[in-house]
């Protein structure tokens, strides 16, 4: 039988409940306008309590971000198993899955965190600390890819081709975030399309590139993602 006595919870239990209740906050509403107060009912505990585990909002929202940038970042983890085109098609509708679940989150993120700390004024070290995240990502997703194309040390066009298609998704989610216009169905598949319509572009100049994209189409079935966009392309010449 409950004695409807609640039980304590230690320190770092309480700062990850309050990570994860903020996380929650911040992907459904701008960081600006969720408040301690918030956070706190939302926690079930007062707000001076909030202050004790944290100093202020911007900390614990840079304990939140850390959080979802580390499972952004785990987005682009696939089992080498496949043709590419399948990989990258999965990895991309675990992005979109991860941008449709926390949409204003994500977008604080991508544009830096909230504007202001508690006191209005700009927050260096936060926007430095929130950069670092947002790098942090960005090279996970590098680093796979590189491994997902088997190559170690990439060359400079590969690196273009590859760190040039990141940003070509963060920057495609953003807009999509905004009205949601395009099926995001849609842009998962056009995404993967973009990384080798990029890597054929660059084929095209380098003779490692071209090697590389052969590489890449040499086991692709017929209803694969680059097969179909090679069939969308002689259509239209057609």
């Amino acid at each position: 039988m409950s004695t409807g006595v609640r039980r304590r919870m230690g320190v770092e239990e309480r700062r990850q409940q309050l990570i994860g209740v903020a996380l929650d906050l911040f992907s459904r509403r701008s960081p600006d306008e969720v408040s301690i107060d918030e956070i706190a009912s939302a926690a079930g505990i007062s707000r001076p309590l909030v202050y004790h585990y944290f100093p202020g909002k911007l900390s614990l929202y840079e304990a939140a971000l850390k959080r979802a940038s580390e499972d952004l970042a785990s987005r682009f983890a696939e089992p080498h198993e496949g043709p590419l085109g399948a990989r990258l098609l999965r990895v991309m509708r675990r992005y979109f899955d991860f941008v449709d679940e926390h949409g204003p989150g994500f977008s604080a993120l991508m544009r830096g965190g909230p504007a202001v700390s508690a006191d209005g004024a700009h927050s260096k070290d936060h926007v430095s600390a929130t950069h670092a995240l947002i790098d942090s990502v960005r090279q996970a997703a590098y680093e796979q890819m590189l491994s997902h194309l088997g190559i170690t040390d990439a060359p400079p066009r590969l690196e273009l081709v590859v760190r040039s298609w990141i940003s070509l998704a963060e920057s495609t989610a953003l807009i999509w975030l905004d009205g949601r216009r395009i099926p995001r169905a849609e842009l998962e598949i056009q995404l993967v399309h973009d990384f080798a319509a990029l890597t054929a572009v660059s084929a095209a100049h380098d003779e490692d590139m071209a090697t590389l994209l052969k590489g890449m189409v040499k086991d692709e079935p017929a209803d694969g993602p680059f097969a179909e966009l090679v069939g969308r392309l002689i259509t239209l010449g057609s």
